[in-house]
């Protein structure tokens, strides 16, 4: 699938768009009708009436910010208009959304008129705590934010401006430290005089470049004092006194060269030009000015920064914007000013030298990152940034005046950050940056499967794992060809493969005596269950993993695995997990699909082999043995049957955290569990152990249609070797998300 249809087929597939409003108070019951909107919802509006700040106390206000365009100079495409802007406003939306848990409508209006742009905004008022301008074209970006600024009590920021400036001017802080050049003694020239040249230039100032050793260029050459062509009075704040006419001219003998213009803008001789230890950031987007491997080929001491993620150093908005106002509405300040601005910049800065943990190289395929030249500003998956720039807003707020409710304990706020970002927001992609660092060949016995393939494309371009399609090869490519899928990957066709005489005859030898001829062997590896094709592919080495069953039964998968494979050593079963996202946290569920009335000693099996998978994920397990009894509160066999299992598990396992027999809420609620002053489980379990198979089937289908949990397995544990198992109704996300942990379980034999 080509990139163009790719993205189409990404903004179109469900529902339309990337964005939806989610309720966050039950409306289920007429009661609760009644206090969403009338009669109850009038007793919030009176408050409000006598007291205006109460709007942030009783509605959304506080977390909502506006991305307001005109489309008039929409990413590099120039004047789109209002409408065909949106997918980028939606875009920021997300970005909010998932880097600071803010809340964002995308508000297009149909107007070049900046006078009518400002009104609608300060109409918008008291709708939201925060405006983002955005895709506005200069010189009106400027009037607008300066009167919206002037008149309005909430934050407003021109992110094409400011946003840009932060990143760079953090990035060049970091650069000059490397160089050993101070800021006030270098020369820089910015090539381009739009919103975000002009914003970076101020920044810069403030920082400490003196005025007159900054120059500026725009298409028509040097802005110099005297010039009248092409000027307006944001330019003439730049105008240099200076006999340079030219960019190249500029260039020469510089330390600073910065890029907001155009794809080739920056020459190899300007570069040659250039002071040593040059630093160059060549933000022009799609393509930058000059590439690092142009710039790298003329000076070898160049430091050098892009827009662009596939480069180092990338110059990203999204380092800015999110945790800006995240900082800002913390504290509801009245505005986001010049202290905020240069507070962002040193935060990012300092947040570069410090150590680099594994979970950011992880999210980058394990690439290992330290503060150098070609790390020399934090990278956007980095969790850390939200909770270093948040903060350093919400104080330079307080500090400066604006900030109407101040933060009392700044490290409580920090932590209360770090709880927003969710566990459960992050497992999933940190398992698959897991999968993406050693990708394993992962066997699909169902190739033809309209979503396998699908899946499979995405699983090859993410790097997450070798796929190997098992099915008539014919069939295969036909339907790849139906789906327009451009996807290379091995295809067995087991009818033709010079494997599956082998895989036969060492069938044959594995069930000869459990009922198999030679002859049914060859007749089940050729043509009868491809599930056995699949698994016997693992068993001889020629694939690590297997993944199945979107088309047919649990037991028809799990039974072929037990019959090539067979479980572990020394256990009496196979057991089933499952992982249940929730919005706030992660639990883990077992055995939910396997084992009907297990034994205490099959229970104590599930319950470690489930404290693995959990750790082998990153997730320090709290286990808990649930029944109906409270620690004894009940004789029964079965309450006694999990006592006996808990007992089991920390004789062989005494380093778990695990506690029972007991209730599932005692197990979850902190108030509960506090009164069992005796329990090893001091805080809330995440991996719950059911008595039996139908009490943990029922709850976990219960969570995942009920409680809106997204459920990731079954996680089949046990097995000699990776086996996992989807379930009819997977979608394709399901089977990308099973097939980066069966990467995983195969990375931990």
């Amino acid at each position: 699938m080509s990139k163009k249809l790719g993205a189409l087929d990404y903004h179109c597939n469900g529902r339309k768009g990337k964005i939806e409003v989610i309720a966050t108070k039950p409306c289920q019951t007429a009661a609760d009708l009644s206090l969403a909107y009338s009669p109850g919802v009038a007793e919030p509006c009176l408050a409000i009436q006598q007291n205006p700040d109460d709007a942030y106390k009783y509605t959304a206000k506080g977390n909502l910010v506006a991305v307001v365009s005109n489309g008039t100079a929409v990413l590099g495409l120039g004047n789109l208009g209002a409408l065909a802007g949106k997918p980028v406003m939606e875009g920021k939306g997300v970005l909010f959304k998932r880097f600071a848990d803010i809340d964002v409508f995308d508000i297009e209006l149909d107007t070049e008129n900046p006078d009518e742009i400002i009104k609608a905004c300060q109409l918008l008022e008291p709708t939201f705590g925060g405006i983002n301008l955005e895709d506005i074209k200069a010189p009106e970006c400027f009037y607008i934010e300066e009167e919206l600024k002037k008149t309005m009590k909430i934050p407003v920021f021109h992110d094409d401006q400011h946003g840009t400036a932060i990143i760079s001017s953090a990035a060049l802080l970091n650069a000059l430290q490397l160089v050993g050049k101070k800021i006030e003694d270098i020369r820089i020239v910015v090539n381009g005089a739009g919103a975000s040249a002009n914003s970076c230039a101020k920044l810069a100032i403030a920082l400490g470049v003196k005025p007159n050793n900054m120059i500026m260029c725009d298409t028509k050459g040097v802005i110099y004092k005297g010039r009248v062509e092409g000027m307006n009075k944001y330019k003439e704040l730049f105008a240099a006194d200076t006999p340079f006419r030219t960019l190249e001219e500029a260039a020469n003998g510089a330390d600073v060269l910065f890029g907001l213009s155009v794809k080739g803008a920056f020459t190899p001789q300007m570069v040659r030009s250039m002071a040593p230890n040059p630093i160059i950031f060549a933000m022009a987007n799609p393509d930058a000015e000059i590439t690092p491997e142009e710039a790298h080929a003329v000076r070898g001491d160049v430091i050098i920064a892009t827009g662009r993620s596939d480069y180092p150093n990338q110059v990203n908005n999204v380092l800015g914007f999110p945790f800006i106002f995240r900082g800002a509405l913390d504290v509801r300040a009245t505005a986001i000013n010049e202290e905020m601005k240069l507070a962002a910049v040193h935060a990012l800065a300092r947040l570069a030298q410090e150590e680099v943990p594994d979970s950011v190289s992880k999210a980058y395929g394990n690439e290992k990152f330290s503060f150098g030249p070609n790390y020399i500003i934090p990278k956007p998956f980095d969790p850390r940034v939200l909770l270093h720039v948040a903060p350093a807003i919400a104080q330079a707020a307080m500090d400066s005046g604006v900030a109407r409710q101040p933060i009392e304990d700044m490290a409580k706020y920090i932590e209360q950050l770090e709880c927003s970002q969710g566990r459960s927001k992050e497992i999933m992609r940190s398992i698959i940056n897991k999968a993406k660092s050693d990708p394993k060949k992962v066997v699909f016995p169902e190739g033809d499967n309209e979503k396998i393939l699908r899946a499979a494309q995405i699983i090859v371009e993410e790097g997450i794992a070798h796929p190997i399609l098992v099915g008539d090869r014919k069939k295969i490519l036909q339907k790849m060809d139906d789906l327009n899928l451009d996807l290379e990957v091995p295809i067995v066709d087991p009818t033709e493969s010079e494997y599956t005489e082998e895989y036969a005859q060492e069938l044959y030898r594995l069930r000869q005596r459990k009922g198999i001829t030679s002859s049914e062997a060859s007749r089940i590896m050729r043509r009868k269950s491809r599930t056995h094709f699949g698994t016997m592919m693992v068993h001889k080495g020629h694939a690590d993993a297997l993944l199945g069953g979107i088309d047919t039964h649990y037991p028809e998968t799990i039974r072929p695995a037990l019959e090539v494979l067979g479980k572990q050593a020394g256990l009496s079963s196979v057991h089933g997990l499952y992982m249940m996202v929730f919005k706030k946290g992660v639990y883990f569920l077992a055995d939910t699909t396997v084992t009907i009335d297990p034994t205490a000693e099959e229970l104590a099996e599930t319950a470690i082999l489930a404290a693995e998978k959990v750790a082998m994920l990153d997730v320090e397990p709290r286990i808990a043995m649930l029944s109906f009894s409270n620690f004894g509160s009940v004789e029964h066999p079965q309450a006694s049957k999990v006592k006996r299992a808990v007992e089991l598990v920390k004789e062989r396992a005494p380093h778990l955290i695990v506690e029972g027999e007991m209730q599932a809420d005692t197990a979850l609620v902190p108030e509960l569990l506090d009164g069992f002053t005796f329990s090893k489980l001091k805080t809330p379990a995440n991996v719950l152990i059911f008595p039996d198979l139908n009490s943990g089937n029922i709850c976990y289908k219960l969570l995942r249609r009920l409680g809106g949990a997204e459920s990731i397995g079954p996680i089949l544990m046990g097995m000699n070797k990776p086996v996992h198992v989807l379930q009819r109704g997977d979608d394709v996300n399901d089977i990308v998300n099973m097939a980066a942990l069966a990467v995983v379980d195969a990375q931990n034999p």
